[in-house]
């Protein structure tokens, strides 16, 4: 199969490239600084908040191979910090990498799986697109704009062969611990006097988490099936139960489990 990845230079997308290529897949990922290359992955430089990138990506697949069997929509960023203190530019770029930088591939993408009869279409929301999450409120609101986006794109497209598929991550030990841009305005710290623990809180449980190469190894399943689920939460035990737990509380209940958890 002819696999896109968005966003392979590190973590979830380096993983994934080197299982799909490994599996015998055509493989192409998106970068936007120099890496080592991984051997038998076609790499396209791009940046997904620039349309003529995302244009000239999809081309040159297409030029290459004449189609697009999977498309993973990987790329992403986290901005942390109080929303009260988060700058309108952090929010906008948030929201312009994670959520509209999705929207330009997948405007693109489906014209291509429908013109050759079906595709899978793989976004990648988070745990914390299914639960607003303290000191990480913009990100958690692009993983939900992805959850919308998609629950409705799965009904638009089905008809056409056409599944979407999303994958909502717990804590996982990627580099996306170093790179999280963080409010670090000393106002922020003293109006809120938790924000200091539960920052440490969160790199910590992300630090300990999961390898991206168990999460790799489940997206090689997905890519092979016929028929795969509407999403998957790949996670802890302990955090799949916080998921089933906000399903079944009263929102009060859930919300003090979650408050004691971030020590707020």
């Amino acid at each position: 199969m002819v696999i896109l990845i968005t966003g392979i230079t590190s973590g979830f997308g380096k993983a994934m490239a080197e299982r799909l290529a490994a599996d015998g897949h055509k493989v192409y990922g998106t970068h936007r600084k120099a890496v080592e290359q991984i051997p038998g992955v076609s790499y396209i430089k791009a940046d997904s908040t620039v349309e003529e990138d995302v244009e000239a990506t999809v081309k040159a697949v297409l030029d290459a191979e004449g189609r697009i069997d999977v498309f993973i929509n990987n790329a992403g960023m986290g901005i942390g910090g109080p929303l009260e203190f988060t700058s309108m530019e952090d929010a906008q770029r948030q929201m312009d990498v994670n959520f509209t930088g999705m929207v330009r591939f997948v405007r693109r993408i489906v014209p291509v799986m429908r013109a050759q009869g079906g595709g899978k279409i793989i976004c990648f929301s988070s745990i914390g697109g299914l639960m607003g999450l303290p000191f990480q409120g913009m990100y958690s609101a692009s993983k939900f704009a992805i959850e919308g986006y998609c629950e409705a794109l799965r009904l638009e497209v089905r008809s056409f062969g056409i599944d979407v598929v999303l994958i909502e991550p717990g804590d996982f030990a990627t580099a996306f611990t170093a790179q999280r841009k963080s409010v670090a305005a000393p106002e922020a710290y003293e109006v809120y006097k938790t924000y200091a623990k539960s920052l440490e809180s969160i790199e910590n449980d992300e630090q300990t988490g999961l390898k991206p190469e168990y999460l790799a190894g489940i997206i090689s399943k997905i890519v092979r099936m016929k028929r795969p689920g509407y999403h998957y939460i790949i996670s802890t035990l302990e955090q799949r139960l916080s998921v089933f737990l906000k399903a079944i509380l009263p929102q009060r209940w859930f919300a003090a489990i979650l408050s004691s958890y971030y020590k707020l």
